[in-house]
Formats: structure tokens, C-alpha cells, sequence
């Protein structure tokens, strides 16, 4: 039995309801500083949303058998981190569906959009030592570890132990290499 290829697709008003309740499940958060309120989520949708309707690059939703499966996509940092400018990719699903290879489908996706029609010429990931299930996905999507680039979030409140930060980098297969 072949499996579906998860989607990527724009936001719609029905994807708040499913999106608000991942952001407040403790599992999925357990990575961030807290869950969010419906509040915070309401916020966090609505420039998501935006930013994609926008730019026509962003975070899109991960739709995995007609279900909202959670979010995946490219990030210009609002925070000045040492590596800035850089464009992020990022994900983040419903505890359902971890362990099904669909955030690696979603991300190789946002990949091939990223480095193949935006041109871009190196993107980075990053998350806390801690969250095992991103690193090995960062690896398994051929990032490489940037131990030089390792980081203290300023968004995470000094001496939390979130604070400290882990950077992966992945060049465009096709940039040239510089000289």
C-alpha cells in the first residue's frame, strides 16, 4: 500500500481550529518556552498567513490525508542571530502524525522551493540540543552540523535551558562554491 505525499499548501480559516490546538499541546511544545494561548496562536496564524500571501514563500501547512498535519517552511528571522541574514526552515506537527516520514516529505518540499526556485544559497536550522527528533531530521535531510554557529536564543531568557542553541546548515547543491 503506497502512503500519500503530504501537501503543502496556503492557509485557510479552517486551519486555525487544528493549528491553535498543536500549539498548545504540551508534547509539541515541549521545545518552546510554553504552549501558546489560543490568543498567541491567533496572532501567530494571522502573520503566517499573511507573510505567505504575501512573499508567496513562507510556512505553508502540511495537509497529510485531507488532515491539517501542522506547518513547514522558510523563515527570515525577526530576531538578529549571528548567522543573520540567513532563511530558516521549520516544522512542527501534530504529535499524531511524528514518526511517519512526513515532516521529512514536507521538508524536502520547502527545499527543492527554496534552493531551486528562490535561489537561495545556503539554509539553516536550528533547535535546542534537547530535541533529538529535529537534529536527526536536519541530518537525515543533509544538514550539517555548524558547531562554530551554535548560539544563546535571545529570546530565551538567560540561564533557561532553552536558552543555548544548535545551528545545521545546508548549501544549495547547485550554488557555486565560492573561491
Amino acid at each position: 500500500m503506497t502512503l500519500p505525499t503530504p501537501v503543502l499548501r496556503h492557509w485557510k480559516e479552517a486551519d486555525f481550529a487544528p493549528f491553535a490546538q498543536m500549539n498548545a499541546d504540551p508534547a509539541v511544545m515541549r521545545h518552546f518556552l510554553s504552549p501558546l494561548s489560543r490568543e498567541e496562536s491567533r496572532i501567530s496564524f494571522e502573520k503566517i498567513r499573511s507573510t505567505l500571501e504575501e512573499k508567496q514563500w513562507g510556512i505553508w501547512v502540511v495537509e497529510y490525508a485531507g488532515e491539517f498535519a501542522g506547518m513547514v517552511g522558510l523563515n527570515v528571522s525577526q530576531w538578529t542571530l549571528p548567522f543573520s541574514p540567513r532563511t530558516e526552515i521549520l516544522w512542527r506537527l501534530h504529535s499524531k502524525f511524528w514518526g511517519k516520514g512526513i515532516a521529512f516529505q514536507a521538508a524536502q518540499q520547502t527545499l527543492q522551493h527554496g534552493f531551486q526556485k528562490l535561489g537561495l544559497p545556503e539554509i539553516v536550522a536550528f533547535t535546542t540540543p534537547p530535541n533529538f527528533r529535529s537534529i536527526r531530521l536536519m541530518e537525515r535531510l543533509g544538514f550539517t552540523r555548524d558547531a562554530h554557529g551554535d548560539f544563546d536564543h535571545p529570546a530565551v531568557p538567560a540561564g533557561h535551558p532553552l536558552r543555548q542553541h544548535v545551528l545545521y546548515r545546508k548549501r544549495n547543491p547547485s550554488a557555486p562554491v565560492a573561491g
